[in-house]
């Protein structure tokens, strides 16, 4: 198999409130995408409707190879993929599972961003410090400064905000 005939998810960010129509226009070209939606109670003046609204505002997922990126970007509603370090996002086959078995098994469903502050307890997800636990000293634009104790030393790192993750005490 070519580099070219990999498919991989990558994350669009399209006109606000096109998620569906973008998701449709996509699906018409024969493009493999994801719009995860979440159903939503809403309330009227005489009746609780239940509605599907985007997950993610303004995302939705595609999976493609390179040559399906120009018809993507070109797709009326796209703005463009999502850039992570100077290259589109790569979104994990997982992470896609994980939000569609999480929104099969749930409603009004909220999503927030990770807040990574100073204090917190992080673990490290990649790299020569994998698996180490520390506390985030500081929190810099892309990057944390995190504190690992180890062997009777404080180790100071600067990690890349995408590699570490919150640990609930």
């Amino acid at each position: 198999m070519t580099a070219t005939a990999t498919k991989k998810w990558f994350a669009v960010y399209t006109r606000p409130r096109w998620e569906k129509k973008v998701h449709k226009l996509l699906q018409e070209k024969g493009i493999e995408c994801y719009c995860p939606l979440n159903k939503v109670h809403r309330k009227w003046s005489d009746r609780v409707k239940i509605v599907e609204e985007p997950l993610f505002k303004s995302y939705l997922f595609v999976k493609v190879n390179e040559d399906e990126k120009t018809p993507v970007r070109m797709t009326d509603g796209v703005v463009n993929f999502i850039y992570w370090l100077g290259k589109p996002a790569i979104i994990k086959e997982k992470e896609i599972e994980t939000i569609k078995r999480f929104l099969n098994d749930h409603h009004d469903v909220e999503v927030r961003p990770i807040d990574i502050t100073t204090g917190k307890k992080v673990m490290v997800q990649s790299g020569i410090l994998m698996g180490k636990q520390g506390t985030v000293k500081k929190v810099l634009h892309k990057k944390v400064e995190v504190v690992i104790e180890s062997i009777g030393f404080i180790l100071t790192a600067y990690i890349d905000k995408t590699k570490v993750i919150l640990i609930d005490k």
